[in-house]
This record gives C-alpha cells, sequence and structure tokens, in this order.
C-alpha cells in the first residue's frame, strides 16, 4: 500500500509543510503502525539541495526544457530547485517511508461544469496512490469537467478538490469529505471557510462554488455555477 502527498512549491518555497507532515504521519501511524515522525521539511529540504528528480510528461516535456540544466529526458537530477521560477507540484510518495519525490511543472486548471455522482461505497479517508475508486467513478463524468460526489446523501468532494459553497456571506465546505485536505484544514484553521452538512437538495441556496486543493489556492477562484453542477 502506497500514499502520496501533493506539495505545492511556488518560487522555491512550500506551501502548507506542516499539515502535509501532520497527515503524511499519522496516516504511516494508523496504516502501518509507525512511531516515529518523519520531518518532511528536513528530507524536502535535502531535495532542494541537490536529491531531487524533476518529472515531467512527455508532451509537456519540451515547454519546461529552458529551466532545465542538461534536459534531454524526463527523469534527471536536479542541481537546485530554488534556481526555480513558477509553480510546481511536490509529489511525495511513501509507505513507512518516503519512497519517491517528484518536482512537475503545474497550471491552475480550469473546471467549469460538474456532474453529480452517488456512491455510498467510496472511502478515501487516506490519501491512497490508489485511486482506482475515484477513477471508475470520474469515468461517468461523460461531457463534464468534473464529477461532484455524493455519500450517504452529502456532497463530498469533487475526484481532485474539495469544493466550498457561497452563500453571499460565508464560504461553506462539506463537514465530512472523503478527504480532509491541507487547503482546507489551513482554511479552517484561519476562520476563511467554516463547515456544515451540504445536500444537492442545498445547492440552490448557495451563489456558487469553488475548488480548493493542495495545489489550488482560495485566491485562484476556480469558480463553477451551480446552474452548471448537474
Amino acid at each position: 500500500m502506497k500514499l502520496l502527498e501533493t506539495i505545492r512549491f511556488e518560487n522555491g518555497s512550500f506551501a502548507n509543510l506542516n499539515y502535509h507532515q501532520l497527515r503524511m504521519n499519522q496516516s504511516r501511524k494508523a496504516l502501518f503502525g509507525c512511531a516515529d515522525d518523519i520531518d518532511l521539511q528536513r528530507e524536502l529540504s535535502m531535495s532542494s539541495s541537490g536529491f531531487a528528480i524533476l518529472t515531467q510528461s512527455e508532451a509537456d516535456l519540451k515547454s519546461a526544457v529552458h529551466r532545465i540544466k542538461n534536459p534531454g529526458f524526463s527523469n534527471f537530477q536536479v542541481t537546485n530547485l530554488k534556481e526555480f521560477s513558477g509553480l510546481f507540484k511536490c509529489r511525495l510518495i511513501y509507505s513507512s517511508e518516503i519512497e519517491k519525490i517528484e518536482f512537475i511543472p503545474y497550471s491552475i486548471p480550469s473546471i467549469k461544469l460538474l456532474k453529480v455522482v452517488f456512491d455510498d461505497q467510496i472511502e478515501y479517508s487516506h490519501k491512497y496512490l490508489d485511486r482506482s475508486h475515484l477513477d471508475q467513478l470520474y469515468g461517468k463524468k461523460g461531457k463534464y469537467d468534473d464529477i461532484l460526489i455524493v455519500k450517504d446523501g452529502l456532497i463530498t468532494d469533487t475526484w481532485f478538490a474539495n469544493i466550498l459553497f457561497y452563500d453571499g456571506n460565508d464560504w461553506l465546505t462539506p463537514l465530512s469529505p472523503l478527504l480532509k485536505g491541507t487547503q482546507r484544514t489551513s482554511l479552517l484553521k484561519t476562520g476563511r471557510i467554516k463547515t456544515a452538512d451540504i445536500r444537492p437538495v442545498d445547492l440552490k441556496h448557495f451563489q456558487k462554488a469553488r475548488l480548493i486543493n493542495a495545489m489550488i489556492r482560495l485566491e485562484d477562484e476556480v469558480d463553477i455555477e451551480i446552474t452548471a453542477i448537474h
């Protein structure tokens, strides 16, 4: 069993690293019985000093070549990540120990249409690398950009993000998401969003929805009109 942390890395800095470290060590303890804590700041500092692997899909590799010393293949050593400007996805794969760290150039996606899908059996309380159940649901999206998953009558998450709803005064997020994302945790801690049980029938009370995850901040405004949720 392998797990995943996806961390926003922008202009040489990691975002919400304390929340990623907390979630990772909680998962290690719950799933593997680990009594020790991994110091994520130390591990990633080592990576950004010369041990990191930057990966890029072959389709997008050419667009990132100008940022890379001695390019020519998709996996290679990086001298110092702090030399790079722009937004990267730091993808950390682990079980009881960290197994792989990747850095991938990232662009904020455009998501405009959501299809509601129902599944009372879905479980994703830890950020598993295996997303096959989620992928099966995603396969039902048809012409839509993403899915909005309803479990036990309550709205949870989309395929790749936590969701917020704006009622004209507050941003509300489902009380029981499939996965408690680090961006969601940070926004709750600072009081910028609130939790509530939200059902599909409640959607008419909101003005718009907004997606957030480790890579997408509240201020990135990945918004979806309520009428675009079907």
